[in-house]
């Protein structure tokens, strides 16, 4: 699906004035604040943005002072896949 927003010429100009991408800089503002509200999971996150890995995606979020909520039982969940990899 495709959506469409509406944003006045002028204004458009002068937001893509630096060279980058806007339609991209609005999808990554959109997905990023659909992630924080919960609505996204970071895999589907991860597949609307088009990062390969979830390093790429870490540093995504790192970079706009997102982070992931990391408890104890993930650290054990961690862990467990670490002994399983024998790592």
């Amino acid at each position: 699906m495709n959506v469409t927003v509406p944003i006045p010429d002028d204004l458009a100009r002068r937001l893509a004035a630096d060279g980058g991408d806007l339609g991209r800089r609005a999808l990554e503002a959109f997905a990023v604040e659909e992630f924080r509200a919960g609505r996204l999971t970071q895999a589907e996150l991860r597949a609307l943005l088009g990062f390969g890995t979830r390093a790429a995606l870490d540093a995504f979020l790192k970079a706009r002072d997102v982070f992931v909520a990391y408890d104890v039982p993930d650290l054990d969940a961690d862990r467990r896949d670490l002994d399983r990899l024998g790592l």
